[in-house]
């Protein structure tokens, strides 16, 4: 028999990347227990059937918990990178010229072969092109169909196959690579709750992601690219989430441009109602050590304090020494930031306008009257999970208990600031939603006698997105004796 986990303390998300040092059920359940909220399938490494293990684990949560379970496949995306050396390895001069060509004999210190046609085609002089990760810069100097000559800008040693990044131009090539494709297609009938893309430079990069998941996943955004910088408005309108990838964001822009970056990008997706995911290198040196530096955790502290919705660990957790550790620190930083009496008002220092629609002003008026007859939490039913993620969006100072029919409702809202999505039985009438709510609060350990809770709800009843009610109640305390009803985890 399952017990149901009570709801976070804290109210911002943390997702776990999960790899070779996390990949066993037993160890997928501890970091649950140090405060995963959600799990990250990277497809960049190792074939499909290597990941379904995970993805029966993750599920297989949910009988020991009695909690739903969040999982987020990302995707590899296209990978830019020269070609091979005649001797494995050259060293690249500064202010020497270096020239990248369509020709496939293997290179010397002059030149390599570049694979890539849309580069070439996108190509222009003053372009930079950065190799290894960003460690070696080239400048285009010259521009032909089949040649680019450059200067060394910043030279050093460059082997086979590096990576290759070009901050400097929207390149004619598609989001999603034939892997990507297929991966898509695998992690949708796996039943992953969320699907990330990775480079992403334009809103149009979306469209055939979101037309291959058919509604099965939400689709989330990874900004990675200057070029998504620019149009970041509309690439939030087309996806349901977006993910704050600082790692190549700070390879392809000075590093001092990623913090005001990541402010604003989170600020934005704050603004429109998605979820914001801040990633990489959050604790990076506890995938060596068992503590992180304090330069680390004021970086954690400073997302949780921006008010993102989850915090993400990358190789921590995947393939680090210390993954529950990383997890379980991850856990400690958020709680205590958000214990922190400023936390509230810097939280609530990105100024959002509700939409002119019903769902919204019930939402912010939902948020003003917790603070005012300072509720317990908020309620709210939903099928879609319109209704939590509009509430949630004004970041209230009490939890979030979402009550939804839906299973995969509840999953996907595992990357959302302040919920405990419960999956349970609909109800038909305004007397049983205000029934069922009490007796949810309780259960759950949200409230207890005394206490007020604010439902929301929309009627008529199991029509979505009609959210246009809102209801004080007084919890007696009594709700759950003698209560024989089946209502679900």
């Amino acid at each position: 028999m399952t017990q149901a986990i009570s709801p976070r303390s804290r109210k911002v998300r943390v997702l776990a990347t999960l790899g070779p040092a996390s990949a066993s059920p037993e160890m997928i359940e501890k970091l649950f227990r140090a405060g995963a909220d959600a799990f990250r399938i990277n497809m960049s490494h190792g074939d499909q059937a290597s990941k379904i293990p995970l993805f029966e684990a993750i599920r297989g949560l949910e009988a020991i918990t009695g909690r739903p379970t969040t999982i987020l496949a990302d995707l590899q995306g296209p990978k830019l990178r020269v070609g091979k050396f005649a001797e494995g390895k050259v060293m690249l001069v500064t202010g020497h010229q270096f020239t990248l060509d369509r020709d496939p004999t293997p290179g010397d210190a002059t030149r390599v072969e570049l694979p890539h046609r849309e580069i070439f085609e996108a190509a222009h002089p003053d372009a930079r092109l950065l190799l290894d990760d960003g460690k070696l810069v080239l400048r285009v100097t010259d521009v032909a169909p089949d040649r680019l000559t450059t200067i060394v800008e910043v030279g050093g040693p460059l082997s086979n196959n590096k990576g290759l990044n070009v901050p400097d131009m929207v390149l004619p090539l598609a989001a999603l690579t034939e892997k990507d494709r297929s991966d898509l297609s695998f992690a949708v009938e796996q039943g992953a709750d969320w699907i990330a893309l990775s480079f992403v430079q334009r809103p149009e990069d979306l469209m055939e992601a979101r037309r291959l998941i058919g509604g099965k996943a939400a689709l989330l955004a990874k900004i990675e690219k200057p070029s998504a910088i620019a149009r970041l408005e509309e690439i939030l309108e087309q996806c349901d989430g977006v993910m704050v990838a600082r790692g190549d964001l700070g390879v392809e822009l000075p590093p001092q441009q990623v913090p005001p970056l990541q402010k604003r990008i989170v600020e934005s997706a704050r603004r429109l109602g998605r979820p914001v995911i801040v990633a990489t290198q959050m604790l990076e040196s506890m995938i060596e050590s068992p503590s992180p530096t304090r330069a680390e955790v004021s970086d954690v502290a400073t997302a949780v304090y921006d008010g993102a919705d989850a915090i993400m660990l990358s190789a921590e957790s995947a393939a680090g020494k210390w993954p529950v550790e990383s997890v379980s620190m991850m856990n400690s930083i958020a709680d205590a930031v958000e214990r922190d009496p400023a936390h509230g008002d810097r939280v609530h220092f990105t100024v959002l306008k509700p939409d002119p629609t019903t769902a919204d002003a019930l939402s912010e008026a939902a948020k003003n009257i917790a603070s005012t007859i300072s509720a317990a939490a908020i309620i709210c039913f939903t099928s879609s999970g319109s209704t939590a993620r509009r509430i949630a969006r004004e970041r209230p100072s009490v939890p979030i208990l979402v009550l939804t029919p839906e299973r995969e409702t509840a999953r996907r809202l595992g990357l959302l600031w302040g919920t405990h999505a419960v999956n349970t039985r609909d109800v038909d009438s305004f007397e049983e939603m205000v029934a069922k709510a009490k007796r949810m609060a309780l259960r759950h350990g949200l409230a207890k006698a005394g206490d007020r809770v604010i439902v929301c709800a929309g009627v008529p009843f199991k029509t979505p997105g009609s959210t246009n009610v809102l209801h004080v109640v007084t919890i007696v305390g009594d709700e759950l004796n003698n209560y024989q009803g089946a209502e679900g985890n």
